[in-house]
């Protein structure tokens, strides 16, 4: 297992569409263990592969909370690993959270998606699998769902919104380049 970069915005692998996984090789298990191990080490609540620069249509969550407060027990991982996802479901009705990215690091914006989704997919045995989700398991499936499309959370955001953040991230590169 390791830690692999992530890519960060405003790289143009970020906007690849990723390719379907013909079938649970090693390598993918081997990438999915380096998945989970980058997204605990961020830290953070999913990861697609594109993220780490391999454009393929593996999705990990894990919307457990390890570190717990004071007074309380902490959670034990759950880690959720989806390949080939695909909504074949999603509700009228649409919820708002805050979301961020690992690829747009600090940045946070109140996204609308809808509320309740169903996702099919395969497991890690190769087996054909399918989730109803809503809540924050919902929106981190559409929103790794869309990394796989080339989708960023910020293309939910007004014009305005975007271009704002994409320039201050281009304007950070191109500072990091010339350092």
């Amino acid at each position: 297992m390791a830690i692999r970069p992530l890519v960060i915005l405003p790289d143009a692998q970020l906007r690849l569409v990723s390719k379907p996984v013909e079938a649970v090789t090693p390598e993918v298990r081997t990438l999915v263990e380096d998945m989970f191990e980058t997204m605990y080490d961020a830290p953070g609540i999913g990861l697609a592969a594109i993220q780490i620069g391999v454009p393929l249509r593996v999705v990990t969550i894990d919307l457990s909370k390890p570190e717990a407060k004071e007074g309380e027990e902490p959670e034990p991982r759950k880690p959720q690993v989806f390949i080939n996802p695909q909504v074949t479901w999603s509700s009228d009705e649409f919820s708002a959270y805050e979301e961020g990215c690992l690829s747009i690091p600090e940045y946070y914006e109140e996204v609308e998606r809808p509320a309740e989704v169903k996702v099919r997919y395969m497991d890690l045995d190769g087996k054909t699998q399918e989730i109803a989700a809503e809540g924050l398991l919902a929106t981190c499936l559409q929103h790794e769902i869309d990394h796989l499309d080339g989708i960023l959370f910020i293309d939910h955001l007004s014009r305005l919104k975007r271009e704002r953040v994409t320039k201050k991230f281009a304007k950070a590169a191109k500072r990091e380049r010339a350092a």
